[in-house]
């Protein structure tokens, strides 16, 4: 069965601009029901779909984390082109990797890091997290047991020069964090990963701004956005965001005069 790839999003409100990015394996999904939370709220929200991610795992090995911080980069850009001049930024796993560098070296209003690994995975915790995608995006598709447990010993043999890339851009952020001069929400899961658990303090007390907040979920793992308590998630993601210095009204450029 050949499954249908989630697609990039925008949902336009007002103009304050959000700029969503999913984790590592994941996609547009991870974030679309924030989003559209937050579009009902007035926000306008756009999601951008990293190379290699929401179709099968073996594509994910051929990008790697230039190309996916290049997919970022031009998420932020397409906002600022449609004439949005205040983004905040929120992100999960390598997502919010990847909010606190935009947080670090582009101008925005606020930064939301959700359960981001800057305390460095291993290359195998990574492969790890690949390899059980993998599995499930094979079962979705309807593969036998046989050709799946034939396909994942093919995977194992593939080049991993994209997990050592994102090894490497995690180190370079987390040398980056204390650039960060806006406004801050850290959101992590207790029943998450150690890594994890161990990376929301530091990128807490790492950040450079005293206006900054560290929430747990005590009931919730890795992707809060879609667990048990992702209602609270989006409601202190959107109090968080309320309490910004948003402008009262930007004018956006002649697209959208």
């Amino acid at each position: 069965m050949k499954l249908l790839p989630p697609q990039p999003f925008t949902l336009e409100g007002d103009h304050r601009a959000i700029l969503l990015l999913h984790g590592f394996t994941g996609s547009t999904k991870d974030v679309k029901k924030l989003g559209q939370y937050l579009n009902k709220q007035g926000y306008t929200c756009h999601a951008p779909m990293y190379r290699g991610h929401g179709v099968s795992p073996e594509e994910i090995l051929k990008y790697g984390a230039k190309y996916w911080w290049e997919d970022v980069t031009r998420g932020y850009h397409h906002l600022k082109d449609l004439g949005y001049e205040e983004i905040a930024v929120v992100g999960i796993s390598l997502g919010g990797v990847f909010t606190l560098k935009v947080g670090a070296e582009f101008p925005v209003k606020g930064v939301v890091a959700m359960c981001a690994p800057i305390k460095r995975r291993t290359k195998e915790g990574l492969f790890e997290r690949l390899y059980n995608y993998a599995k499930v995006y094979k079962q979705f598709e309807g593969k036998d047991e046989k050709q799946i447990a034939e396909e994942l010993e093919a995977l194992k043999e593939l080049p991993r020069e994209a997990i050592v890339e994102v090894q490497k851009m995690i180190q370079h952020t987390s040398e980056e964090i204390e650039e960060i001069h806006a406004p801050t929400l850290v959101l992590q899961g207790e029943l998450d990963d150690s890594i994890y658990r161990e990376s929301a303090p530091y990128i807490y007390e790492t950040v450079e701004t005293d206006a900054k907040e560290l929430i747990w979920y005590h009931n919730s793992g890795h992707i809060i956005t879609l667990g048990k308590e992702r209602e609270k998630v989006f409601a202190d993601t959107l109090h968080f965001l309320d309490e910004l210095d948003w402008s009262e009204n930007v004018k956006k450029n002649k697209l959208h005069a």
